[in-house]
C-alpha cells in the first residue's frame, strides 16, 4: 500500500536494533484517515471471505482493528489483553507471547465468551516481525475452534522470519507495507 509506505518514509524513524518507530501516526498518535484506508484495503484483499469477528492484541492493534471493522460490516472487535485483571472473569483462553520491543514474555488473554467455535475470524495487528504475537493469537483461535480467514498486518519486517513462517504454514497474510531492509545508523528504509 503506497500510502502507508509513503507515510513511513515521511514520518517513521529507523532506530538501531531493527526498530522502526511509527508512533507519529500508527501506534501512539493515530491517523484515523490512514487507518480507514488500511481497513478498506484489507476489505478488498479479503473480499468474499466470511468475517464474523476481528481479533487483535492490545494495545496498538485495537485502533486499527476498530476502524477496519467498519469495512467488514461493523463486525465486533475482540482484543487479547496482556494482563489479568478483576474485570476478566469466567473461562479464558490464554497464550504466552514474547515482545521484541518490550523484551519480555507476557500472557495474552481472551474471555471464552467472546470467541465461539465455528466463527470466522480475521486477525489484525500493527507489526509483524518474528511472529510471536500472531502465533499467540493463532493458539487462542485454535483452542477456541474458530476459523482463521486471514491475517492483516500494517507493517511487516520482511527481513525477519514471522511472515515467511506464517505463509509457509498456510495462512493468508496481507501486509500493507513490507520492509525489505532498514539501517538504523543511516536512517534508511527499503520496501519489498
Amino acid at each position: 500500500m503506497k500510502e502507508l509506505e509513503d507515510r513511513i518514509r515521511r514520518d517513521g524513524t529507523v532506530k538501531p536494533g531493527d526498530v522502526l518507530k511509527v508512533d507519529a501516526f500508527l501506534n501512539h498518535q493515530c491517523d484515523v484517515t490512514l487507518f480507514n484506508d488500511m481497513g478498506a484495503e484489507w476489505a478488498r484483499i479479503f473480499a468474499g471471505k466470511k468475517i464474523d469477528k476481528i481479533l487483535t492484541i492490545e494495545a496498538s492493534g485495537i485502533g486499527i482493528a476498530c476502524i477496519a471493522a467498519q469495512h467488514f460490516g461493523n463486525v465486533p472487535v475482540v482484543f487479547a489483553k496482556k494482563s489479568q485483571s478483576i474485570n476478566l472473569d469466567g473461562d479464558q483462553y490464554s497464550a504466552k507471547v514474547y515482545s521484541y520491543t518490550k523484551q519480555k514474555e507476557f500472557p495474552v488473554i481472551v474471555s471464552k465468551r467472546f470467541l465461539t467455535e465455528g466463527e470466522h475470524v480475521l486477525l489484525i495487528d500493527d507489526f509483524l516481525a518474528n511472529g510471536k504475537a500472531m502465533h499467540g493469537l493463532i493458539d487462542i483461535c485454535n483452542e477456541a475452534g474458530v476459523v482463521i480467514e486471514g491475517i492483516g498486518i500494517a507493517i511487516e519486517k520482511g527481513f525477519q522470519r514471522g511472515g515467511k513462517e506464517l505463509r509457509e504454514a498456510g495462512y493468508n497474510v496481507a501486509s500493507l507495507a513490507i520492509v525489505k531492509a532498514m539501517d538504523g545508523d543511516k536512517g534508511t528504509i527499503e520496501f519489498a
